[in-house]
């Protein structure tokens, strides 16, 4: 061995944000009424005293600490606090259905829950089900512990208050070691775990500096707006941390005023998020524009963005990248930057490469396979794309269902799409069919099964259409018993859903058809439908 095995950990970015840039800032709205400026020394100091308060707790290595927070200065406290103890975050997400929220927390076994303020309603209600957590930290500006009924619950400022900044983050821990964990949003059955390392999160981070990739730097000023709970906020905290980036943390229910405001006042450069946030962000600023010549680029995964959304952002000079990627991709796998052989295309071609999924970033491979192997780049030739790389998934946390998707070490995506002749991925479909409505996933088939529950209703399919805001909505084709042809009523069925589903599950319209096109061996052929449907646009 002639180099120094040194370990890849987050603790190295926390110690290099304080040692060289403890002036910079970490700017964190925490309420309607609440922005508060911290700096990278006086955040460093926050956290230390978290790991101590957590560790007298009752926080020890492998201990799993669940997040139920929005994006502010508290929740990035936590995220270095937790791993560089050795410890295990999880960062649940709040959209979750009840049942699921219950479930992820209790596979986990997190002992610990941080919890914003605004969203103990949501944590209360579900509380009573949970059982290894043995204490509730509140998370805000202003938190009274006597009035929710949580047990054995603290005020996180509190608790900072009586505790140690010279709390010793340990020497001795292995890049290998379990840093974070997210479950994927399942559409079918329950929520699957991905743990992410020291290692994978570190050298993710390296991926997010790359200059040919989002290229985040010390000089920039980072908004994220994809919650710290999808993903990680796509790895950006903690490249921002490592590198002593500017950051601009939205806090709760923002709305594109308030995040274009952010933009023009804090001069932001660098801002992620999925396509109906831009959607939004873009009516706003036409009909009120704010000054944007800072910001540098858009980050968009999550779904598929709209050409014109795109080409309307290029054409104010800002950058949109789309990317891909997924909980168990980190998420960083591919990113529609341009190489230099696209210097001379005209505006039209390169749009035409922004709305790509992208050129695969270094460290991961990807490849796209159908049943006759690897396909050609043809920009026509599907197939479901596989990936490996050191900051992908190799299994799901303790679940029988990790042989599905991991095989001879490759993670299998679900996920159909060409290589453009460029070697540029283009994502066509999911193999599952699932709708994919303002960054959230709609499952077809759950909608399908409690359609095909109801009395009146023969054969339900379930498919994606398009839609103006939302990118797409499911649509329900339903086709219903003979003897109840003439009574039942599109209302009264998607009121049957309304009651088993969160709004934005319920579709927007039902059409009643006398038979759903199948394939040989008789499973709803969806393509056909969507074919047929295509001219049914939902506003």
């Amino acid at each position: 061995m002639h180099m120094m095995d040194t370990q890849l950990t987050l603790t190295s970015f926390l110690n290099r944000a304080e040692r060289h840039f403890s002036h910079k800032t970490i700017i964190s709205r925490t309420s309607e009424t609440n922005i508060q400026t911290f700096t990278y020394g006086e955040y460093a100091k926050r956290t230390r005293k978290l790991a101590d308060a957590l560790s007298k707790l009752g926080m020890t290595r492998g201990t799993k600490v669940a997040t139920f927070c929005w994006n502010h200065h508290r929740h990035l406290e936590a995220y270095f606090a937790v791993p560089c103890a050795g410890a295990v975050l999880h960062m649940v997400n709040i959209r979750l259905f009840p049942e699921h929220i219950i479930y992820v927390v209790n596979h986990a076994q997190d002992e610990i829950v941080l919890v914003d303020d605004s969203l103990l309603p949501l944590v209360e209600a579900v509380a009573p089900h949970f059982t290894s957590v043995k204490a509730y930290v509140i998370c805000g500006d202003d938190v009274d512990v006597s009035k929710t009924t949580l047990p054995n619950a603290y005020s996180y400022e509190e608790l900072l208050a009586k505790a140690s900044d010279a709390f010793e983050f340990p020497q001795d821990l292995d890049e290998n070691a379990a840093a974070g964990m997210c479950y994927t949003s399942a559409t079918t059955g329950m929520p699957k775990g991905v743990v992410y390392t020291h290692r994978s999160i570190v050298l993710h981070s390296m991926a997010m500096w790359n200059a040919d990739g989002v290229g985040v730097s010390e000089r920039d000023t980072v908004l994220p707006v994809v919650p710290m709970f999808h993903a990680n906020a796509w790895g950006l905290p903690f490249a921002c941390v490592g590198s002593g980036t500017t950051q601009v943390l939205p806090g709760p229910m923002f709305t594109p005023q308030l995040i274009l405001d952010l933009f023009e006042k804090y001069k932001v450069t660098i801002s992620a998020g999925v396509p109906t946030i831009w959607l939004g962000v873009l009516q706003e600023q036409q009909q009120n524009p704010r000054h944007l010549d800072s910001v540098r680029c858009l980050i968009c995964g999550g779904s598929a963005s709209p050409l014109g959304l795109i080409r309307a952002f290029e054409q104010m000079g800002i950058e949109y990248y789309t990317g891909y990627g997924m909980t168990e991709t980190s998420p960083l796998v591919s990113l529609s930057v341009y190489t230099s052989e696209m210097a001379d295309y005209s505006f039209d071609e390169k749009m035409e490469v922004r709305v790509t999924q992208g050129l695969t970033m270094p460290l991961v491979e990807t490849r796209i396979v159908n049943e006759n192997g690897d396909v050609p780049w043809d920009g026509q030739t599907m197939g479901e794309i596989i990936v490996r790389g050191p900051w992908i998934a190799a299994e799901y946390y303790q679940d029988e269902r990790s042989a599905e998707a991991f095989k001879d070490g490759w993670l299998y995506t679900g996920d159909i799409a060409v290589y453009t002749p460029d070697g540029y991925i283009r994502i066509t479909d999911r193999t599952k069919d699932l709708i994919k409505s303002g960054g959230e996933w709609i499952s077809s088939i759950e909608l399908e099964n409690a359609l095909m529950t109801h009395d009146k209703v023969f054969e339900a399919a379930v498919i994606a259409v398009p839609h103006e805001k939302w990118i797409e909505r499911p649509l329900a084709c339903v086709v219903v018993k003979p003897e109840y042809k003439d009574t039942v009523t599109k209302e009264e069925l998607l009121a049957s859903l309304a009651e088993n589903f969160p709004k934005q599950w319920v579709p927007d319209d039902v059409v009643f058809l006398d038979e759903i096109p199948k394939t040989s061996v008789g499973k709803f052929l969806k393509a056909k439908l969507r074919e047929e449907m295509k001219e049914y646009i939902t506003q």
